[in-house]
């Protein structure tokens, strides 16, 4: 049934963007999506006729359309006067015939604002009712084409890939580090009156050290105006420009490093560092509200020790483990992933950060006790990115009881702990290499990037987050917010060659409304920093470096049980800036690839 949903409507989309070419092309001078795209000087449409410069066809079928349509007759006539006496008089001389109009003459205002609701009700009447459901959540996106027929050994990070945790567990981190902040480090009592306030950071933002400022920044290293945050608080538009020296655009030596962290900026990759940035602004906000003075570094500094202390102190791993089943989401998924691909006769390992005592118990309660038969190698602490990129540390191995041993290792065991060591030496004692070995975690700096960019494994990016986000997508209002956002943007850049007062008039009124759409699209996801995947219209800094270092990305690892193990993922060809849109699932984006669970249930 989806199936069919989306075949109607990418054949409405071309269908739509044929009749255009005579209906509304011919008629109003309305260039619909595919005129658009391919309008150019001298263009042929599908149907034979020629496109203008600006996306409007000319030929036999506008006159036609005209004598039936006041209205279009008048806008016709317009559109003739624009594009000038010489060139109208130089046509009807070549024909041999002339013609005479008694249509009466619009002004541009008139003739911009038809154009505007004439594509207003072309964008209502392309999605239909039920359209906006199709996006499945436990879709993985392939960013390149991977075989998984090619794989043969699978890894794994244990923390938010193995085991995915509740939101309750941002709080407890949150509080145990406000905590920390005010009774170790001697911050004012009035900071623990900020509660966690769940929502508001998102993951990818960049904080400002020096300047104590939360901000989402683009692709392009451009801060996106409206998401700049001094505590709680909003920042002005006109305040960071000044700011940052009358530009929004912040130079890549201080935007971050490859791990996410710069001179002057800090990047929040990790799913942890939610109750860190919260804390941040909490605190920020606490000093500025009350016009006392402070450094922000030093606040920065201690903020990141006192949620550090969390982790190295074990609370963390205590809460967790003291109540598995609250904070630990989806073990059953996690078994039926592992069972799955042993079952194949895929190797598989642990490389992870977290002690052993702790990933045992998480394990157990997912898995079962005999968890580790899974694994031919398991690694804990391994100090990531340090583990892959350095060779410093040899590994150790722990015996039942988890207590360090002296032995050299020679070799990695099936059933063996191990602790610490090195990819150098990994690489050595398994023979794993290239792309045979597939490794998950929902680190792009700690976990993704030195093993695609140095060594050539395929990775795997967990985005919880997709979840949320897709669901967002799929609802009605954003589907129509977005698809006229979109629509309105390419009639701006269309009809922006009219220049008169009355005409800049009505632009700047589009103007107007694009921003309070892009408004409405943002505060859908996120009413303070939006979608963690776009800024208004660009990617954000997150999403460039998640497609840089992830072959592939889900929001959980379950989305593997959706495919079997031969199949191949292909990226969709999006089309470049100079290129056109000729094929339906480029029209109707994340739609026609979209694998949907009715039809793959027989694999699940």
């Amino acid at each position: 049934m989806a199936c069919k949903k989306i075949g109607s409507l990418s054949n409405a989309m071309w269908q739509r963007s044929s009749n255009c070419r005579v209906s509304l092309c011919a008629g109003l001078n309305i260039p619909a999506f595919a005129c658009g795209s391919f309008a150019s000087a001298g263009s042929t449409t599908t149907n034979g006729q020629k496109c203008c410069k600006d996306g409007q066809n000319c030929g036999p079928t506008r006159n036609l359309a005209a004598s039936h349509n006041p209205v279009a007759a008048a806008v016709t006539s317009h559109r003739h006067q624009i594009v000038g006496k010489n060139r109208g008089e130089e046509s009807l001389t070549k024909s041999g015939r002339s013609f005479s109009s008694t249509a009466p003459q619009i002004n541009n205002k008139t003739y911009l604002w038809a154009r505007y609701n004439e594509m207003k009700r072309l964008v209502h009447d392309l999605i239909p009712p039920g359209v906006c459901n199709l996006l499945n959540p436990s879709t993985i996106y392939a960013n390149n084409e991977v075989n998984l027929e090619e794989v043969d050994i699978y890894g794994f990070d244990y923390d938010y890939t193995l085991a995915l945790y509740s939101s309750a567990l941002d709080e407890m981190i949150y509080n145990k580090a406000r905590e920390f902040l005010v009774q170790h480090y001697k911050y004012p009592e009035g900071i623990s009156k900020y509660d966690y306030i769940p929502n508001f950071a998102s993951r990818g933002l960049h904080y400002d050290i020096q300047k104590g400022l939360l901000m989402k920044i683009d692709a392009f290293h451009y801060i996106q105006l409206g998401t700049v945050y001094r505590g709680l608080k909003p920042v002005p538009d006109d305040e960071v420009m000044k700011l940052y020296g009358g530009s929004n655009h912040v130079p890549l030596h201080q935007v971050s490093g490859f791990y996410g962290k710069g001179p002057k900026m800090k990047q929040f990759m990790d799913v942890f560092s939610i109750p860190e940035m919260t804390l941040l602004a909490a605190a920020n906000d606490y000093f500025v509200s009350n016009d006392i003075e402070y450094d922000p570094e030093h606040l920065y500094k201690d903020v990141s020790d006192a949620i550090g202390m969390v982790h190295i102190k074990g609370y963390m791993y205590k809460w967790i483990m003291q109540d598995l089943e609250k904070y630990i989401l989806r073990g059953d998924e996690t078994y039926a992933v592992l069972h799955r691909l042993a079952s194949h006769g895929k190797k598989l390992f642990l490389i992870t950060n977290s002690p052993f005592s702790f990933v045992d118990k998480g394990m157990k309660y997912m898995v079962g006790k005999e968890w580790r038969d899974f694994f031919d190698v398991v690694i804990v602490q391994a100090d990531k990115p340090h583990f892959f990129n350095d060779c410093i540390k040899p590994f150790r191995r722990l015996d039942s009881n988890g207590d360090l041993q002296w032995d050299r290792i020679k070799s990695l065991h099936k059933g063996q702990i191990y602790k610490q060591g090195n990819l150098v030496d990994f690489l050595k004692l398994t023979g794993w290499r290239g792309s045979k070995v597939f490794y998950f975690g929902d680190h792009l700096y700690s976990d993704l990037a030195d093993l695609m960019l140095r060594h050539g494994w395929r990775t795997g990016a967990i985005v919880p987050e997709l979840e949320v986000e897709t669901k967002v997508v799929n609802t009605e209002q954003y589907a129509q917010s977005l698809t006229w956002l979109q629509a309105l943007t390419g009639l701006l850049e269309r009809m922006q060659m009219y220049r008169d007062p009355e005409s800049k008039k009505v632009l700047q009124e589009w103007l107007k409304e694009r921003e309070e759409l892009r408004a409405v699209t943002k505060n859908l996801f996120n009413p303070h920093f939006g979608s963690i995947f776009r800024t208004c219209h660009n990617p954000t800094y997150f999403s460039r470096r998640l497609c840089r270092f992830s072959d592939l990305y889900m929001a959980s690892i379950s989305c593997l049980l959706n495919y079997d193990l031969s199949y191949t993922f292909y990226p969709r060809r999006t089309p470049l800036q100079h290129e056109a849109p000729l094929w339906m699932d480029q029209l109707c984006t994340g739609c026609m690839k979209t694998p949907f669970l009715e039809e793959m249930a027989h694999i699940r």
